[in-house]
């Protein structure tokens, strides 16, 4: 299909129009902040505006044509899809979980910057091109011709639900976060009014409503993400460039982190963790009767307090307490081990910020190195295998515009990426100088309101009323959005920025559930069950495969199984290993056959599964139990070399494919020819 100029010049025009609509609405709120609108009003108008804007344009896009519902009719130019591929690809965990990582791991954070950003230079190198020649709609639809039949089908489809499923319940889990926060509601609920937002926009119109939603969430997420980091950088340095300046900020913390790490009463509120993790240490070894024991001791406080007639609310805690002390001796030995970890984490410095490969000794050292290197592998090979992300290659009009497409993917995402390390630094600035060392009873009100979310934890450990920095416990998805009430910026920022979140994680939901979905209608319902289903049947099967996987979906995110951040690595390590190395051998030899190519799916992914269950603790795993101590997150690094090596052996064992999928090879990997047609499986 040729380019369209004219409908690429029309697109330019309302985009820009809409961009301008938006900076003029939040300038408009800003104003009724001065002249007293209320935060809780300004909250409430930047989240239903931004997805009333959303749904318009789902509701706009809707369509009945399968081709313009699986692929955008193939007609989205490469600017436009390199926009959207970048809301589809800055998910909750780039807008709210990156900043948080480098807050906490300075350095060792950089690993998730240049794996994401190396992974798209894969894509443009190995797959992209390659896949939009092939056409078709998904990632399975390649499997399926390349290893003749349903088999590699219908493998590569579990691990897409798998991968996209995990994927998609990080989104949810962050859209929760920032409505439960500035809708001022249940975190469950506030799940559920997210969940609305997103249906609303990839139900009707399918990749077509998704794409012109994403390319509108883009704008209004880079906007947010940029905004509160360069009034900042006015504010500390008088500069508002702060991906140039930011490193003489982070000077001055290292000097802080000097004055933390040495301060007597860090020291004192250390040990007293590091005392509470060897009590517990007792506890777990005095297994039952330690439980027994603590059990009296509580009912014998209870009892006293009430006599004493002691503060209503000192009683109350005590109670909760009791009710949720573990009730056998398997529960306290898990929750206490639990306990245990996090004193002994807290017992800890924390790592210098511009250290690289922090560790108390030389081994410690180099397990955080090979732990960097294997995160950033996995993000590489993930981020090249993502079907989501793949899929919106096969949107353009052509091959050549699918290379563009990369590129401009690749500026819009370097907006972002650029800058989070300033956001880092920034943030951490204004906590060590203006939040450590605060009297704990009048302590910012963001703390207070977070506080409420479970992202922000005071303990006065050693009851002298003042917060040490091992007394505070921020959780890494709180950064972003805290980051303008950290620093004391209007509130019309802090909105600004949560609807930037929510635009991140809806445009990634959005991507994930249609990747899901048109997995079970195209290529299960479709390719499979029922080859002569009509357009308007897949269609409805589609629809209704979305609405029951975003609602499980928005159930187990409503567990909080872990951090936003560690989910979203979880489903890099799973599809890199199930499907990176069955694409690229795929494309660039033609030796790789059917039994090779299932085989090493299955291996990698079973072995990637495998270790993240053994070493995760929301399945009962540990680290004890690790390869190399390497990270659950970085699973993938043992199921990709696996998954290659599997192809390569059981494919040399077996037959080779046959001549017309070895032409089938060549009509990718190679530029069209006069003549050329793509060849008849």
């Amino acid at each position: 299909m040729r380019r369209n100029p004219g409908f690429a010049r029309q697109l330019r025009r309302y985009y820009g129009i809409y961009t301008l609509g938006f900076a003029l609405f939040v300038v408009l709120l800003a104003i009724g902040e001065s002249l007293g609108l209320s935060q809780q009003l300004i909250g409430h108008v930047f989240l239903f505006v931004t997805i009333a804007i959303y749904a318009t344009i789902g509701v706009l896009s809707r369509t009945s044509d399968v081709t313009e519902y699986y692929v955008a009719g193939r007609r989205v130019p490469a600017l436009f899809n390199g926009m959207a591929t970048a809301a589809d690809w800055m998910s909750a965990a780039s807008f709210i979980g990156l900043a948080g990582t480098l807050y906490f791991s300075g350095f060792e954070g950089l690993a998730f910057v240049t794996g994401w950003t190396g992974g798209f230079v894969l894509v443009a190198l190995l797959l992209a091109p390659y896949l939009r020649k092939f056409g078709q709609y998904t990632i399975p639809d390649f499997l399926g011709a390349r290893y003749q039949g349903n088999v590699a089908r219908l493998v590569g489809l579990a691990a897409a639900v798998l991968a996209s499923f995990v994927y998609l319940v990080a989104q949810i889990y962050g859209v929760g976060l920032v409505t439960s926060r500035f809708v001022s509601v249940e975190f469950e609920i506030g799940l559920f009014i997210g969940l609305a937002g997103i249906l609303v926009c990839s139900f009707l119109g399918g990749m077509r409503a998704v794409t012109w939603t994403q390319v509108a969430q883009y704008v209004i997420l880079i906007i947010a993400y940029l905004v509160p980091v360069v009034i900042l950088s006015y504010k500390l340095t008088g500069i508002p460039i702060p991906q140039a300046v930011y490193g003489t900020v982070l000077q001055q913390i290292s000097a802080r982190e000097d004055e933390l790490l040495e301060a007597p009463t860090e020291r004192a509120v250390r040990d007293l963790y590091s005392a509470r993790a060897r009590d517990y240490a007792d506890k777990i070894a005095a297994l039952p009767a330690s439980l027994e024991d603590e059990r009296r001791r509580m009912i014998d406080e209870l009892n006293r307090m009430r006599l004493d007639s002691a503060p209503a609310r000192d009683i109350a805690l005590t109670e909760r307490a009791l009710r949720d002390l573990p009730r056998t001796p398997a529960e306290a030995r898990e929750a206490w081990q639990r306990a245990r970890a996090e004193a002994l984490e807290r017992a800890r410095p924390p790592p210098r910020h511009a250290e690289a490969h922090p560790g108390a000794t030389a081994s410690e050292s180099a397990t955080a190195r090979n732990n960097f290197l294997a995160l950033m592998f996995v993000l590489m090979v993930g981020t090249a295998a993502l079907p989501h992300i793949l899929m919106r290659y096969y949107t353009t009009p052509g091959v050549m515009e699918a290379r563009r497409s990369v590129l401009w993917s690749l500026f819009f995402i370097f907006l972002l990426y650029v800058t989070a390390p300033a956001y880092a630094v920034f943030a951490k600035w204004e906590v060590y100088n203006n939040l450590v060392g605060s009297n704990i009873a009048i302590l910012p009100d963001w703390v207070a309101s977070w506080g409420r979310v479970g992202l922000v934890r005071i303990e006065d450990l050693n009851g002298d009323g003042i917060l040490q920095l091992a007394e505070l416990r921020l959780n890494t998805d709180v950064i972003v959005l805290a980051t303008p009430e950290i620093a004391g910026l209007p509130y019309v920022v802090s909105g600004l920025v949560a609807a930037g979140g929510l635009a991140a994680a809806l445009s990634t939901a959005d991507g994930l559930l249609l990747t899901i979905s048109n997995a079970l209608s195209h290529d299960l319902y479709y390719k499979v069950i029922n080859p002569k289903a009509s357009a308007h049947r897949r269609l409805v099967i589609s629809k209704s495969q979305l609405l029951v996987v975003a609602v499980v979906a928005a159930w187990v995110a409503s567990m909080r199984p872990d951090n936003i951040l560690f989910m979203v690595g979880l489903a890099f390590s799973i599809g890199g290993s199930a499907f990176f190395p069955a694409l690229v051998l795929g494309i660039f030899w033609k030796r790789a056959n059917r039994p090779g190519a299932v085989a090493g799916m299955l291996a990698g992914l079973a072995v990637t599964v495998l270790y993240v269950v053994r070493t995760h603790p929301f399945f009962g795993g540990a680290m004890a139990n690790a390869w190399f101590e390497i990270n659950p997150i970085s699973a993938g690094v043992f199921g990709v070399p696996l998954g290659f090596a599997t192809i390569v052996a059981v494919s040399l064992l077996t037959k080779p494919p046959p001549q017309e999928i070895q032409d089938l090879v060549d009509y990718v990997r190679y530029p069209d020819i006069p003549g050329q047609s793509r060849p008849h499986l």
